[in-house]
């Protein structure tokens, strides 16, 4: 069904910066109140990314590796980060890390646009196929 009130792409991109804007200035309040809502934290640090302001992006995933050194995902994301920034050694380090406290899905990682800069980095392959041999669950018996 066609839409009757189509909204020119100008428009429709301008809307979508004035909501990432909102939501950058509702995350980055939320979290000058209340420091430790390590959730608005994660979304501050999602909604830089989307809005390419992978510096400030960067210094939310570095806070939140910090707070929660043994959160895979936390990782992961701080990987992201670098990767986003050229830093391709720090980036695969925090990548290692996320892959040694639990992180296992080696096709997100190779379709992760964010993670592109290492795609073709000997260090990357090795960690994919470090994490196609671990099992995701333990053997049915052990």
């Amino acid at each position: 069904m066609d839409d009757p009130l189509p909204i020119p792409a100008r428009i429709q991109e301008r809307l979508t910066t004035v909501g990432l804007e909102f939501e950058a200035e509702f995350y980055g309040a939320a979290t000058h109140r209340q420091p430790d809502n390590l959730d608005a934290l994660v979304e501050l640090g999602h909604v830089y990314t989307r809005m390419q302001r992978y510096g400030e992006g960067l210094q939310v995933d570095e806070e939140l590796a910090r707070l929660m050194p043994e959160n895979a995902t936390v990782q992961y994301n701080l990987a992201c980060s670098l990767a986003l920034m050229g830093r391709i050694d720090p980036a695969l380090d925090a990548l290692e890390r996320a892959v040694s406290l639990g992180y296992d899905d080696p096709n997100h990682l190779l379709e992760d646009e964010d993670m592109r800069a290492l795609w073709n980095e000997p260090r990357l392959r090795e960690l994919v196929r470090l994490m196609h041999r671990i099992p995701a669950e333990p053997p049915a018996g052990t």
